[in-house]
């Protein structure tokens, strides 16, 4: 809880969200960038296990409704299960990629998303699919990560030597992004390839 606290979530705001479904994945709070009002629509890119999709839920009330959408089945069962758990009935879980939503056109009035559209490799896609699926003056709220400087070589050969291949890196306001329990291959290595002393400091960026 304390890392959702220190990027922008308020202890009233995390009593709403059952503890489940905070997989401490967060780089931000989306919903706190817009204003979701009773009745609304919105859409969750990359929902995880449902953190953000409830607490959206909260308010847009029971008369509204909150669309999740992730890649996985195992994370769609899980947050389905959250939700269930919790009895939060105005929140539908849907399979897919975040390119290729499985959305109608012109039925969303606030997309959000939550570290998400950093791991596209076809961005402009996304961006496409939000524009397509959003209702005439719709919005998004966006908490993400965005390089500020190319990293230094050391923090690239750390990454490398996770194995991974083709690894962008983008980056948030700090290193406190980054979980220093995190179980995340990418988030490990750049905080292994860090020496003595060194943060992420003047790397790093939230937008």
């Amino acid at each position: 809880m304390s890392l959702a606290k220190s990027i922008g979530y308020s202890e009233e705001e995390l009593r709403a969200i059952p503890d489940e479904a905070n997989l401490a994945l967060s780089c931000g709070n989306p919903t706190a960038l817009t204003s979701l009002k009773e009745g609304e629509v919105a859409l969750d890119l990359g929902s995880g296990a449902g953190f953000d999709c409830f607490l959206a839920a909260s308010k847009v009330g029971p008369k509204g409704k909150v669309i999740g959408v992730n890649m996985t089945s195992e994370m769609i069962e899980k947050a389905r299960n959250n939700a269930k758990k919790s009895r939060i009935s105005n929140v539908e879980f849907r399979l897919g990629e975040i390119e290729n939503l499985p959305v109608v056109n012109n039925s969303v009035d606030v997309v959000i998303t939550n570290y998400v559209i950093n791991l596209s490799v076809d961005k402009l896609k996304v961006f496409q699919e939000v524009y397509r699926i959003m209702k005439p003056g719709g919005k998004i709220a966006i908490s993400d990560i965005a390089l500020l400087k190319e990293l230094s070589k050391r923090i690239q050969k750390s990454i490398e030597v996770s194995g991974l291949k083709n690894v962008k890196v983008t980056v948030k306001g700090s290193s406190s992004c980054i979980d220093p329990n995190t179980k995340d291959p990418i988030g490990k290595a750049i905080l292994g390839g860090l020496g003595e002393g060194e943060s992420l400091e003047g790397y790093v960026v939230s937008i």
